[in-house]
């Protein structure tokens, strides 16, 4: 059980360590000075309809009701321990998971843990102006419980810093709260969190697919042999399922109310579809793709040593670790990558242990592919042939293979005059953004929605959806 009675909840014992005790109570302050500040704007009264972590059993861990979100009760809390547990992978399989940091590995442990911490608040940060324009009480209290779930997770990293990493993980828990999405001068550390989140079609792409690159993220270090940080990992991918049903059900009532319009209508023309407020689904392709092909580069590059040593090392494992049937060493394992020589796109076979960031990616392409055949289910119920695609892989990439190259989203490569001829068609351009903002005002009042989002199939812990799940006071 979670100990409410304490200053910081915690599942850790957190009175028996005095020092580490106070070393947290000092950050606090300095966090709830952060959320006054970058958290979500003029909310500070808003008593909103929460749910609240009480226990880390999967069958029945969170409790609901109404809370102003400056007093929600953030805290630690780890997955049970489980004292027979083997390290499942690298050169030390088989051996006791690690309770406290090996030295060898302490500064790689220290990236890891910073570089996973820093989105948590960024992208509180990027969502920050969204409640100003939210589309019913209903999504505006999505939002703020993907907000204090994004502060929990913070708390979370900060708590591992604090507790193993001495007094560089005290100055990295003061620097997380010090970096700022989008800033010039100390901006996050992650490029995809220094992007706008200027709307919320933008919002429930995010959701969708870079938090489901959150879930892979975890996912990998829930395997980790630093047990606390794996057993961390693995209650915030209880909490990480929301944020993914956030923007799965968000684009699918997007697309479900445009399809409502074209069949009143009898048209699919974006023009009259816009003229008559919603989203035409081709503008909905360009978000997609733009999504999609920002949040692919969080993954790093193809091949990667960096990948490879964390893996050997036993830091970082794979999605799923225990479930794959191989040697869990991959000595003499390949796997395939694509490549660009010359004119062509090809593939080429590498050692797997390189190929550790393409095959999360690739996890991670086969989950979103699955969200995205949910999605067309919705044209095809209405009788359209419309269908929503992932581009390829190389399309508006950043890093790695396909850096400096020009790929269609049909995945064929372009000169740099094809491209920006062409680019418009498969971007969002300045006039779709403007669109989709001038769609953006706040609907607010008990059971109303937006013109350009459909209901919810029902309300949130089988509340009705004309809740009053946001009390102005």
């Amino acid at each position: 059980m979670i100990n409410y009675s304490e200053r910081i909840p915690n599942n850790v014992n957190l009175s028996e360590n005095k020092t580490l005790q106070r070393a947290l109570e000092q950050w606090q302050p300095s966090f709830l000075n952060w959320w006054d500040d970058m958290g979500p704007e003029n909310s500070t009264n808003y008593e909103v309809y929460l749910r609240t972590a009480v226990s880390v059993d999967p069958k029945g861990w969170a409790d609901f009701g109404h809370v102003k979100m400056h007093d929600y009760r953030w805290g630690i809390f780890l997955a049970p321990q489980d004292g027979q547990k083997k390290i499942t992978f690298g050169e030390h399989k088989g051996q006791d998971v690690w309770q406290d940091v090996p030295g060898e590995y302490r500064s790689t442990l220290r990236r890891i843990i910073v570089t996973q911490g820093d989105t948590e608040p960024a992208s509180v940060e990027q969502q920050r102006h969204l409640g100003l324009t939210a589309p019913s009480l209903y999504d505006l209290r999505n939002l703020f419980q993907v907000n204090v779930e994004e502060g929990r997770h913070l708390w979370a990293m900060v708590y591992l810093l604090h507790a193993h990493f001495g007094r560089d993980g005290r100055e990295e828990g003061e620097a997380l709260l010090e970096r700022r999405s989008g800033d010039a001068d100390n901006p996050r550390i992650l490029t995809a969190f220094n992007e706008k989140t200027p709307d919320w079609l933008s919002f429930f792409m995010f959701t969708f697919i870079t938090d489901r690159d959150g879930k892979f993220q975890l996912a990998s270090l829930a395997e980790s042999a630093f047990d606390p940080l794996a057993r961390t990992c693995k209650f915030m991918l209880t909490e990480e399922a929301h944020h993914l049903f956030v923007g799965e059900s968000g684009v699918a009532r997007v697309i479900q109310r445009t399809c409502e319009v074209m069949k009143e209508l009898g048209t699919d023309d974006p023009l009259r579809l816009r003229a008559a407020g919603v989203i035409d689904l081709p503008t909905l392709q360009k978000y997609l793709n733009f999504h999609y092909s920002v949040t692919s580069d969080l993954y790093g590059a193809e091949v990667s040593s960096n990948a490879a040593t964390y893996y050997t090392n036993g830091l970082k494992g794979r999605f799923e670790e225990e479930k794959i049937g191989d040697d869990h060493q991959l000595q003499n394992s390949e796997y395939t990558v694509m490549d660009v020589t010359g004119e062509q796109i090809l593939t080429r076979q590498v050692p797997a242990l390189s190929a550790l960031n393409e095959r999360l990616r690739d996890d991670w392409i086969a989950d979103v592919q699955a969200g995205i055949d949910r999605w067309n289910r919705i044209p095809a119920k209405f009788g359209f042939n419309f269908r929503f695609t992932l581009p390829h892989k190389g399309f508006n990439r950043r890093i790695g293979m396909f850096a400096g190259s020009h790929v269609s989203p049909d995945g064929h490569l372009l000169s740099e005059a094809e491209w920006t001829h062409q680019h418009s068609n498969w971007l969002p351009t300045e006039s779709d953004r403007l669109y989709v903002h001038s769609l953006m005002g706040q609907c607010v009042e008990r059971g109303k929605f937006a013109n350009w989002i459909a209901a919810p199939g029902r309300g949130i812990n089988n509340q009705p959806i004309d809740f009053e799940y946001v009390r102005f006071n």
